[in-house]
């Protein structure tokens, strides 16, 4: 029997959204844990960490976040390793946020003026005093509005989740389309509700920016 589409429908598509914020909440912070590690390595002394911190970027940015998330649902199935597709989900998500907010933070970090260096060594800091107190204060500002701009990449690419069976809001819309037979109404209330998870963090990165860039000039 056909269903209509009405209140129980978007009730479902409610609940699935809620996947999908946690993906890019899982995503953000793993992803952001790893990303910090692979930035600093990136600006490093040490040539060799450079030169494997840029070669993870370009192999994790070349390399389409479905791809990844064969390699970690069906790879690791292979190798031995049984994850839930919620699992896989996230730790895929996660090496792809990496990629991509490593850059964002190496270019912050590199960002803050040379000058900001020499009076730290000149103060008989250690290197990790440097970024604790002097660098990475600095690197947030300017990384913000960049890292929440790219929120919003991330939360449009969770849809591609729904492949391995993790219903977030995507994966809703497809099963409730194939109850109801009415795409026009389903996808658009999914577009909807995309925009409203989307559309506040466009803003914030927007203000955010103007924000930072007046107190950097100020």
């Amino acid at each position: 029997m056909i269903r209509d589409f009405g209140i129980q429908e978007i009730y479902i598509l409610l609940a699935a959204a809620r996947w999908t914020i946690l993906l890019t909440v899982s995503a953000t912070v793993l992803g952001g844990i790893f990303a910090l590690f692979i930035a600093l390595a990136r600006v490093s002394i040490h040539p060799w960490l450079r030169v494997l911190a840029t070669g993870y970027i370009a192999v994790v940015q070349g390399i389409p976040a479905l791809i990844l998330l064969f390699l970690s649902y069906y790879g690791l199935s292979k190798a031995g390793y049984d994850l839930s597709p919620m699992v896989a989900a996230s730790i895929s998500l996660a090496i792809y946020a990496s990629g991509y907010l490593a850059d964002i933070w190496r270019g912050a970090i590199q960002s803050v003026p040379l000058q900001q260096w020499e009076a730290s060594t000149c103060l008989a800091m250690t290197r990790a005093q440097q970024y604790r107190y002097i660098i990475l204060p600095q690197s947030v500002r300017i990384a913000l509005p960049p890292t929440v701009g790219f929120l919003v990449q991330l939360v449009k690419n969770t849809s591609i989740v729904s492949v391995v069976g993790v219903v977030e809001l995507a994966r809703a819309a497809q099963l409730i389309n194939n109850a109801t037979f009415q795409p026009f109404r389903v996808f658009i209330a999914v577009g909807l509700i995309y925009f409203v998870i989307c559309y506040p963090l466009s803003l914030a990165s927007k203000r955010f920016e103007v924000k930072f860039n007046a107190y950097r000039a100020s």
